[in-house]
């Protein structure tokens, strides 16, 4: 039986389109908890074979995943004929790599901005709350965790000024 099928809203969207299957973070996105964290999850592989770049590259593919995020969003969102529906993490992806923008190398620097992203993700501190309930299309959708991959990113890097 195919996942998207249970549910009437899903069942808008097909994996084998690749803009869907980007939305929904590679199919993490299906998950019937904790989207958002799978979602992450899911970037983390992305990042992985992103860190061996240089800066300038990862910044630049970085910044390039923001951009077709607002399209991939706002394109999985209109499909869906819901705004901001769970299942897609494209920005939870883009999120975790704006966090990871010249991190410290090692895991242990990867579980704490993966933290901290899920901290400011969830938490939505202001600006990030407002715009998630004002901002609307695919900008919406992407800019609330492009916020706080910045913030999860500006806490990394006093952490890792102080203990790396």
């Amino acid at each position: 039986m195919n996942l998207l099928s249970k549910d009437p809203v899903l069942a808008k969207l097909s994996l084998k389109n690749p803009i869907h299957f980007l939305a929904l973070g590679f199919g993490s996105g299906l998950a019937a908890k904790a989207p958002g964290t799978f979602g992450t999850l899911a970037a983390v592989p992305v990042f992985l074979l992103m860190a061996p770049l240089s800066l300038p590259w990862y910044i630049a593919l970085t910044v390039l995943s923001v951009l077709a995020g607002f399209y991939i969003c706002d394109k999985a969102s209109k499909d869906m004929g819901v705004h901001d529906h769970g299942a897609i993490v494209w920005d939870e992806v883009a999120g975790l790599l704006i966090t990871m923008i010249a991190a410290p190398v090692g895991w242990q620097w990867l579980v704490v901005g993966f933290v901290l992203f899920r901290i400011f993700d969830i938490l939505k501190p202001w600006p990030i709350r407002w715009l998630d309930a004002k901002v609307h299309g695919g900008f919406g959708i992407m800019i609330d965790d492009v916020l706080a991959g910045i913030f999860a990113m500006l806490c990394l890097q006093g952490l890792a000024y102080y203990f790396a």
